[in-house]
């Protein structure tokens, strides 16, 4: 099946550098973890990606969206169907007065330098997120008390029947790491954010302020996924799990941080079976001790036992 399917792609994409077999996601992920895709594809626009998307259904093939792979975890044994990664052909940004159109390829980090350096406030809260503008939308992305939907204005997506929509950040039902796009089964395209007129020196001493807060506190010496787990309704996770006891609780090659108790880091050759028992037991012992069941905040792809 995923040689027709390969060479089928082969007929919709327009090099064959765009297509790889057995593709490592280790190479993929900020976690430096996953087995091989059978098949990873990199449209370099909207025609190329409703192409693959509509061969994919047509043939009952699995595919999942790639954006940064920076809320990921993918199993060791891989993925056993197309990974469809949205980056270069989408990572366009354009500022229009006090309003940023951005593609969902674009990296987060660099739409809020782009943001700064025209003196535009409201995206500093991302400039140390590792994520794309279409991950960050699907997630409501969020740090330092702002997230996406404080921002955001609309959406271009791709829905199910292959048609483009421009949808309200209304529709989009923007939660505490939730969206409605899963749901109705759309990838984003890209978006339209509304920023603010500002001192681009007062901009910048705030972004160097949340750098500075970031590498004083979270390990971004490691690879990691980010906070792995969702924050409890009136807790705080890593305060959870280092009250348990917890920091520096490691398995294999994955370990809570000792820097800060909300994050897994790979420190080493660590696998995504370490990864997930290590989650287990964790949530297990903070539930045995505060009676708080943890959620996982990353996303998982592939099989897992």
């Amino acid at each position: 099946m995923s040689g027709q399917i390969a060479e089928a792609l082969y007929g919709v994409l327009g090099t064959k550098e765009q297509i790889m077999l057995e593709e490592p996601m280790s190479g993929h992920t900020t976690f430096r973890i996953g087995g091989p895709a059978k098949i990873f594809v990199t449209p370099e626009d909207r025609r190329e990606l409703a192409a693959v998307l509509a061969l994919c259904r047509k043939e009952g093939c699995p595919w999942t969206i790639l954006g940064n792979g920076s809320n990921l975890l993918v199993s060791d044994s891989g993925f056993a169907g197309v990974v469809i990664q949205i980056g270069k052909g989408f990572d366009q940004i354009a500022i229009e007065g006090e309003q940023m159109a951005a593609g969902a390829g674009a990296l987060l980090a660099q739409a809020a330098r782009q943001a700064c350096r025209a003196g535009l406030s409201g995206l500093e809260f991302a400039t140390g997120i590792p994520g794309t503008i279409g991950g960050a939308v699907v997630m409501n992305a969020g740090a330092y008390g702002s997230e996406m939907k404080d921002i955001l204005l609309s959406a271009q997506v791709l829905t199910e029947d292959g048609s483009q929509r421009e949808v309200s950040a209304g529709e989009l039902e923007l939660g505490y790491r939730t969206s409605s796009i899963l749901r109705n089964g759309w990838i984003v395209l890209g978006v339209r954010l509304r920023l603010q007129k500002g001192d681009p020196e007062t901009i910048g001493q705030r972004v160097r302020e949340l750098t500075a807060a970031r590498k004083a506190k979270q390990p971004l010496e490691y690879p990691s996924a980010g906070s792995t787990f969702k924050r409890p309704e009136g807790f705080f996770a890593g305060k959870l799990i280092q009250d348990a006891g917890l920091k520096g609780f490691q398995i294999g090659g994955a370990q809570i941080s000792e820097k800060h108790s909300g994050f897994v880091i790979n420190r080493g050759g660590a696998t995504a079976s370490d990864v997930m028992e290590l989650c287990r037991q964790v949530s297990e012992k903070v539930k045995a001790q505060s009676g708080v069941e943890l959620e996982m905040e990353v996303k998982t792809l592939g099989e897992f036992r």
